[in-house]
């Protein structure tokens, strides 16, 4: 019992029956195909052998021919393969110990669970490698198992289609509620009317740029944005600080929710009745599902530990960076345009992995200073500019060249849709409140 025991440990899982009887039935059956590459390609088979028919098989798939034993054998013996793969006499074997093609699916499901098993046993040995050499640090080992162990998770899910029959009446209800209720949105709603009738709110899986140049605004505007989402729409968000203290964005967030003069909170110097809006407001976002990150200096492998931890525990549906140019890359030795790069291509894997909108604010390069920027203004790499799925930018007149009489307490500013991959592009105008570091929709302009 021992031995047996200790047998088991050293052979990893398979279930060679089932992945005879699987290549079986695509003998008995070659149609059958299209339902079992839903789970399962050439290396999921343990065997050799058996791994080197279902390549054949495949390949007879892709010349538009079907899978028998004359055409099976030919097709080993032109690759070369034919011994490999047990020869004739196994081959013809095959059909003989599967009754019938009715079970395929379930074969190659088998075949798919022990397949994972040996992927996660590998997986395991990897780590163990890893976190014996104590020269590697543990953020890229985290990194890499977390990246692993998604991707088997990917490999596990399957593919489908949906007839037109079926889709019609499902696309026709969207619609008719869309009709019903003009202000839905099929993304995350920004708070920014005009904004959201262009874009229909933040969309999953989408890597979205927000760029300008210093103190026009970004940090505020992505605030406004993230604050509506969390406390006024209840849905969970993360805000990535890597520029501001946690209690800095905090202060921001409750004098643009309390109405009250940033400077005023800073100081000190408070009235009764701030004190009162004060409180007021600190009720409402003390509910809010708002997670701040405040890290300086933050690398590029932590920030996708921490977002991802975040969606999975915390249900985050929106992920805010700021900023984009301040996170550090691994390597330090890489040209800092390749670094922005790499940077700016993982954040997109990180809105398509986690499904969720990643949002990014983007310094603008000098040379946009005191004109409406355009898309090769954002700055260190062209690669942001390609990765992106919605470009922004903030554009006004500076405020700082005014004298102090002529400064507003509501600014008009551009907002600027630079680029948007499934919509159109253009231009809405927005209200900044400074007092209050604020955006709001032209028509809640204050008299």
């Amino acid at each position: 019992m021992i031995q047996n025991t200790q047998l088991k440990d050293k052979i990893p899982p398979s279930n060679l029956e089932a992945e005879q009887a699987c290549l079986g039935a695509l003998l008995i059956d070659p149609d059958s195909l299209t339902s079992v590459l839903r789970y399962i390609r050439s290396d999921d088979f343990y065997s050799l052998a058996n791994s080197e028919i279902f390549s054949a098989i495949l390949a007879l798939h892709e010349k538009g021919q079907k899978a028998d034993l004359i055409t099976l054998t030919d097709e080993l013996k032109l690759a070369g393969t034919l011994d490999k793969a047990g020869g004739p006499a196994y081959i013809a074997s095959l059909t003989s110990m599967t009754p019938s093609a009715a079970n395929v699916e379930y074969y190659a499901k088998i075949v798919q669970e022990m397949s994972t098993r040996r992927s996660l046993i590998k997986l395991s040995s990897t780590v163990m490698s890893l976190a014996y050499d104590d020269s590697i640090e543990t953020g890229p080992i985290l990194d890499q198992i977390q990246s692993r162990i998604f991707e088997i998770t990917q490999n596990r899910k399957t593919a489908s289609y949906h007839s037109i029959k079926d889709l019609i009446p499902e696309i026709i209800s969207i619609i008719e509620e869309l009709s019903q209720n003009p202000n839905a949105f099929t993304g995350i709603p920004s708070g920014l009317a005009d904004l959201d009738a262009m874009t229909s709110g933040f969309q999953n899986s989408e890597f979205i740029v927000i760029g300008a140049r210093p103190s026009v605004g970004k940090t505020a505007l992505a605030l406004t944005i993230a604050s509506h989402i969390a406390i006024d729409l209840k849905i969970p968000a993360a805000f990535f600080s890597l520029e501001m203290s946690e209690h800095a964005l905090m202060n921001r967030i409750i004098a643009s929710e309390a109405r009250v003069p940033g400077d005023r909170i800073r100081t000190g110097r408070l009235r009764t009745s701030d004190l009162n809006d004060i409180m007021e407001a600190a009720g409402r976002i003390y509910e809010a599902p708002l997670y701040i990150v405040d890290m300086p200096n933050m690398k590029l492998l932590d920030l996708r530990t921490m977002a991802r931890r975040l969606v999975l525990e915390k249900g985050v549906r929106i992920i805010f960076i700021d900023y984009i140019t301040l996170i550090t890359h691994e390597n330090s030795d890489l040209p800092r345009w390749e670094q922005i790069s790499e940077i700016s291509r993982s954040l997109k894997a990180l809105a398509r992995e986690m499904k969720v909108p990643v949002v990014a604010l983007s310094q603008l390069r000098r040379e946009a200073e005191g004109k409406q920027p355009n898309l090769s203004d954002v700055r260190e790499s062209g690669s942001i500019e390609q990765d992106a799925d919605l470009i922004l930018f903030l554009h006004r007149e500076r405020e700082i060249n005014k004298s102090a009489d002529q400064r507003s307490e509501q600014i008009e500013t551009d907002l600027i849709v630079a680029k948007q991959r499934n919509g159109p592009i253009g231009k809405v105008t927005v209200l900044f409140k400074p007092a209050y570091a604020k955006f709001v929709s032209l028509d809640r302009r204050e008299k």
